[in-house]
């Protein structure tokens, strides 16, 4: 698929797939154009060129019922801000049957238990960013649009939300990730799509795209009494012991791959 904003390309050519219960991660700098596309798979946004299908369907082609299989955090999709956190998704729980004490279990595990009876208008960003994921992902739907769920939030935090979307993963739900952590997108995501200025640079699982640009396929030894030794792969078996205190590859990550392919430094959002 492929979008323009007047002159400017957003999105150039675009492709991908995601498949049932796989956590994709759409990765890309701020202007990459991760929004553009999460807007245009939930019909907020209509592409110029290209076929898009969710849930089998064209965009244009949803029905509410459809929608009812979904679940969209997103700038774009808002909340009631002079209603508090729990009366806003009370109202979602009880359009969706959904008993609440699923809700304060969701607020208990982010720790927005202790603040959901302020309203939605006074809370931070952070806690607006976790809403929203709750929000999106309490009724369990068939797809997930996340846009950057853990923008602004501590390690702690990062890895509750990593958690909850494993769980998710594991009940056959797929779920869309955009994000400029590379590190978020390698330990989480099945696939990956690293875009840039609206083109594809890379389409793979995060293991595929940093193998192909390995350059040394060496293993590092370093022993307790300091000697460090470099080995091939094939023959690391032979160095191990009780000795090795540790043991990398010069692998690249992401960020480095990106660097590589275009020359410039990664911004995140």
């Amino acid at each position: 698929m492929s979008k323009k904003f007047k002159d400017t390309v957003a999105l150039d050519d675009v492709s991908f797939t995601v498949d049932e219960g796989e956590i994709f991660g759409f990765l890309g700098p701020s202007g990459a154009g991760k929004t553009t596309t999460i807007n245009i798979l939930t019909n907020q946004l209509k592409e110029d060129n290209g076929t898009v299908e969710i849930l089998g369907k064209k965009p244009e082609e949803i029905t509410s019922d459809d929608y009812l299989k979904m679940g969209i955090m997103s700038d774009t999709v808002g909340f009631y801000e002079n209603m508090t956190v729990y009366k806003n998704l009370e109202f979602f729980a009880r359009f969706h049957g959904i008993p609440m004490a699923k809700v304060d279990e969701l607020l208990k595990r982010l720790d927005l238990y202790e603040d959901r009876n302020k309203k939605a208008k006074k809370i931070s960003t952070g806690m607006r960013q976790r809403l929203l994921l709750i929000r999106a992902i309490l009724h369990e739907p068939e797809i997930v649009f996340l846009d950057e769920p853990t923008s602004g939030m501590d390690p702690t935090l990062s890895q509750k939300v990593h958690q909850l979307l494993l769980e998710l993963k594991a009940k056959g739900i797929s779920i869309f990730l955009t994000t400029h952590n590379m590190q978020e997108a390698t330990k989480l995501c099945d696939k990956i799509s690293l875009l840039n200025k609206g083109k594809i640079l890379e389409y793979g699982s995060p293991e595929e795209i940093i193998s192909k640009y390995r350059v040394d396929d060496n293993v590092h030894l370093l022993y307790k009494n300091g000697e460090e030794k470099v080995v091939p792969r094939d023959e690391v078996a032979g160095y191990l012991n009780s000795n090795v205190v540790s043991m990398h590859t010069a692998e690249p990550d992401l960020e480095t791959i990106f660097i590589k392919l275009t020359g410039e430094k990664w911004h995140g959002e």
